[in-house]
């Protein structure tokens, strides 16, 4: 029992935040990304990565060129990742 116990605790502590996920992505866009190098650099599902592009494209983060097949960083997510950069470096 104890080994199950131990791995579940071991997945916990790999998985990433919401945070750490969007951070992830502004950084892999921007010098452009299609959303497979997005799910593979990030290690998502495409389901979950459509979902996370979906946030920071509606938060204005991320917007989509070439019929939503690659993604570039914002302007306003650039100012927003050297925040939580510089918030990162601070901690």
């Amino acid at each position: 029992m104890s080994g199950i116990n131990a791995k579940s605790t071991e997945n916990k502590a790999l998985r990433k935040s919401k945070k750490d996920i969007s951070v992830a992505i502004l950084n892999i866009t921007k010098s452009g990304a299609n959303k497979t190098r997005i799910v593979y650099k990030t290690n998502l599902n495409f389901v979950l990565a459509d979902k996370y592009l979906d946030f920071l494209q509606h938060n204005g983060l991320v917007e989509a060129k070439y019929d939503s097949t690659y993604y570039q960083i914002t302007e306003k997510g650039k100012d927003y990742l050297n925040k939580m950069q510089d918030i990162n470096t601070h901690v």
